[in-house]
């Protein structure tokens, strides 16, 4: 079963980089979850009870993406094995499609952010290949399809 670990406001839980393969649910309290890119630390995600974090690194290689802090005294479910997991699902069973509907929306956001970095970088090209100039996209592209369905022809 899952160890009940216990962290006071302010403390870290997770630090970008580290490799431990350890899963977390959110018990009591809440967490920040914060983006590092040299000095600047940007919150990305603020998590409460029922919600859960460390997954990506729990189910595979990867170091942690980012920092977690607690934001006020947080009670959690430290899992450090798929048999700690099974033995958690198998005591709070609903908690299993709670997790399958985050993951899918984190995955839908990921979708957002991924296609618009696509369409930027598309405009960007097209620009380029235009010498520069403000000319919309390409005849027949992707871009020209989605600017020509909001009008914009």
């Amino acid at each position: 079963m899952a160890r009940n670990v216990t962290y006071k406001a302010g403390q870290p839980i997770i630090k970008a980089g580290s490799k431990e393969k350890v899963m977390y649910v959110i018990l009591k309290g809440e967490v920040s979850v914060r983006l590092i890119q040299g000095s600047v630390s940007v919150e990305v995600a603020t998590m409460t009870k029922g919600g859960f974090f460390g997954e990506i690194s729990f189910f595979s290689a990867m170091p942690r993406s980012a920092d977690v802090i607690a934001k006020t005294e947080c009670a959690l479910a430290a899992i450090d094995s798929l048999q700690q997991l099974n033995g958690f699902l198998e005591v709070n069973p609903k908690f299993a499609i709670k997790m399958v509907h985050i993951l899918s929306e984190r995955l839908a956001r990921t979708d957002e952010l991924l296609l618009g970095k696509v369409v930027d970088e598309t405009r960007i090209k097209a620009r380029e290949a235009d010498g520069g100039e403000g000319a919309g996209p390409a005849p027949g592209s992707i871009l020209h399809e989605l600017d020509s369905l909001g009008g914009n022809e």
